[in-house]
């Protein structure tokens, strides 16, 4: 049953995130993501929605609206999007972070870093995420080799180091340690199917 209540939440948010551009008369594509624990965790209980919109104009950046809970109270977590929506062995078949020009990890703003490279969110004194990222390295534009729509995002378990860190994994991953929470981007409804 939470399952079938995250999924309408799921499309509830993604309207609503597009309902401000909508109004503006601005097209936007959308998209949304179910997070949830992997299969076999152990005392883990992420589940949340991450939803995704674009104004379909040229440069336009993605909007992501993040919102996760069942964490540790206060803690910081990677957030990524990973290479593939194949999730058949839970987060870890999500393949690595979206890197379609292959270039190093790095943190949001950083020139050098994957696409999937969207940098760290932070929980609150519940233990609950409510983040907003905008970002311009990823699209939702069929035929963009930054379309992100298909793959997963990734939370992980420890903060991202965002390439900087010094660790053997830093360049790769962040040092962001384990996938306690995934789900596949899946296209939501454009503004303009809505009219």
């Amino acid at each position: 049953m939470h399952q079938a209540f995250s999924r309408i939440v799921g499309i509830f948010g993604a309207l609503s995130v597009s309902s401000t551009a909508a109004c503006a008369g601005i097209p936007t594509s959308t998209a949304v993501s179910i997070l949830t624990s992997p299969p076999g965790a152990v005392d883990s209980e992420v589940k949340g929605v991450v939803n995704f919109s674009q104004q379909r104009r040229t440069g336009a950046p993605v909007v992501i609206r993040v919102r996760v809970s069942g964490l540790v109270p206060r803690s910081i977590h990677g957030f990524h999007i990973h290479q593939l929506g194949d999730l058949t062995s839970g987060c870890n078949s999500a393949g690595g972070h979206f890197n379609p020009f292959g270039r190093s990890h790095g943190g949001p703003l950083d020139l050098e870093r994957h696409a999937g490279d969207l940098g760290n969110v932070s929980a609150d004194e519940n233990g609950y995420i409510d983040a907003t990222i905008v970002d311009s390295g990823i699209s939702l534009v069929p035929g963009s080799p930054m379309n992100v729509v298909g793959r997963s995002v990734v939370l992980h378990a420890q903060e991202d180091d965002l390439g900087a860190g010094g660790h053997a994994d830093s360049k790769t991953t962040g040092h962001a340690g384990a996938r306690i929470g995934c789900g596949v981007i899946g296209l939501g409804l454009d503004t303009e199917e809505m009219m």
